[in-house]
């Protein structure tokens, strides 16, 4: 069956197996999942439409319930065979999802119809970035919440991500520029809904390993390359 994108970057052997690791579920997605609940700040968000882009194998699904409660929950990406896996896994949970077979440049849903938008390790594989990003202002209500966490150009462009995943180089971006990409199309932020985690598996040189050994500290933010970016945004409730 035919990917739902004209510009989908089909994932390698390795890396799709990957995908359904308990170390991606809970080292990766747990922890990004967390780190975004805690940029929201408070009030919580809890109820209505969450719409996970690029749900992949619907590995995201029992902790994004956990975390936000949405009432309806739905995941949407381009691979007929991940939309298949996710059908799979929501039933094995027990939830009740809506699973779309499409591209992220073009939604199949309403205007204003997503209270939570998540986009968790998704946005770097598009190719259609400015027009991915317009579809999720669309879908979104006012006032609804993006929430955003990429790996950068720092973590993508290495011998170890090259060598097991494929991502369309031409379109990787550092923190800032994604930060820059967000604002521009009017989402809004402030420095404390911003987290820039250093995480072991995100430092592809040396995994963190001096140290988690004691024999050097990282290096704090500003003399580093940023290797992620999490954010929880809002589309303002005054359309701009």
């Amino acid at each position: 069956m035919k990917y739902a994108s004209a510009t989908y970057v089909e994932e390698t052997r390795i890396g799709f197996v990957f995908l359904r690791t308990h170390t991606w579920q809970h080292h990766v997605l747990r922890v990004a999942i967390n780190d975004l609940k805690r940029l929201v700040g408070d009030p919580s968000v809890s109820g209505g439409t969450l719409l996970d882009v690029g749900c992949g194998q619907g590995r995201s699904f029992r902790l994004l319930r956990d975390a936000f409660a949405p009432r309806r929950l739905i995941g949407l990406d381009a691979d007929p065979h991940s939309v298949a896996l996710s059908k799979a896994e929501a039933e094995r949970e027990g939830i009740d999802a809506t699973l779309l077979l499409g591209d992220c440049a073009r939604i199949d849903l309403p205007d204003a119809s997503v209270d939570v938008l998540f986009c968790h390790q998704t946005f770097h594989h598009l190719v259609e970035q400015e027009r991915a990003l317009d579809e999720f202002w669309r879908v979104l209500k006012p006032g609804g919440l993006l929430l955003f966490a990429e790996s950068t150009k720092a973590y993508i462009d290495t011998w170890v991500i090259r060598w097991f995943f494929r991502h369309p180089m031409h379109v990787q971006k550092s923190a800032d520029e994604y930060l820059a990409m967000l604002r521009q199309r009017g989402f809004v932020f402030e420095q404390a809904n911003v987290s820039l985690p250093y995480l072991w598996w995100s430092r592809a040189k040396d995994f963190g390993l001096l140290e988690r050994w004691g024999l050097k500290a990282p290096p704090p933010p500003g003399r580093r390359e940023e290797t992620l970016v999490n954010v929880a945004a809002r589309k303002p409730l005054a359309d701009a």
